[in-house]
């Protein structure tokens, strides 16, 4: 039981096709609760939080495995094999994303489908590609979040949720931030925002759907279309949503997306 209570594992769902949601950076397992109720008849829903965030065991994060995205991904692959999953539909927002996609192709065979929430393979510019930030700018942020933590908390909840007349979702990504242990956010920060996972996006075999908001500041219409582009099996579905959490500020038109999608790979 070791891996369940390190994540903090979390079935709920009367179904057996498993979805699995993954959080973005910053975030823990609750961000999901606005759209989960929706699939709860028909799926088995499997939730968890990444070492150092939300209430998984702390005292399980290593350095060295957390310094790159795989760390991660093999958070997820231990999960499914902990629970025998398989046909695992996985649904990643943000860097879960790529996070998923990693997952995906050390164990192909383990997921059914991949539902990609506001995607991103890079978040620097470089060489004629536009992934939203220039280099400088990141490790900007990066020296704010080492001297003045809340500061950067509360500069960027609002830049990523978007969505002013909704307060309440901001004042919570703020909290989020700040009640996760700042060594090991400023961590996932670094490791979330420079790496590049473009040559990844070539090796996904499992088929994907990409929900692409508007105004998302963090990963952006372009960004969203270069990753559909370069995958193989992968739909993209265009929102009305604005910000970059769209299962928390749109949720009923998150789940309208996600349920239109599963009702086609649901089908024999």
């Amino acid at each position: 039981m070791g891996v369940l209570k390190r994540n903090n594992v979390n079935i709920i769902g009367q179904g057996t096709q498993v979805l699995m949601f993954a959080h973005g950076f910053g975030c823990d397992q609750s961000m999901w609760r606005f759209v989960t109720p929706a699939f709860e008849k028909q799926y088995k829903i499997v939730l968890f939080d990444y070492v150092g965030c939300g209430k998984s065991d702390i005292s399980q994060y290593r350095e060295d495995r957390y310094d790159s995205l795989y760390g991660y991904a093999l958070d997820v692959l231990e999960i499914c094999h902990e629970l025998e999953l398989k046909d695992v539909i996985l649904i990643g927002h943000s860097v879960s994303s790529m996070i998923g996609m990693l997952a995906s192709i050390q164990d192909p065979d383990l997921f059914r489908a991949l539902i990609l929430v506001c995607p991103s393979a890079c978040y620097v510019n470089k060489n004629g590609y536009y992934g939203g930030f220039e280099e400088k700018d990141l490790h900007g942020l990066m020296e704010v979040m080492e001297n003045n933590y809340v500061g950067w908390a509360n500069f960027l909840a609002p830049v990523v949720m978007k969505n002013q007349e909704r307060p309440e979702l901001i004042q919570e990504l703020e909290e989020s931030f700040c009640s996760m242990d700042k060594e090991i956010t400023r961590n996932f920060a670094k490791v979330t925002f420079f790496s590049d996972n473009r040559e990844d996006l070539s090796k996904v075999k499992v088929p994907s759907l990409i929900l692409q908001c508007q105004e998302d500041d963090i990963a952006s219409e372009q960004v969203g279309e270069f990753v559909h582009h370069a995958l193989e099996r992968s739909e993209i579905y265009y929102m009305k949503a604005t910000g970059h959490c769209p299962h928390m500020s749109h949720p009923q038109e998150t789940i309208d997306s996600m349920q239109r999608y599963l009702s086609t790979i649901d089908k024999p």
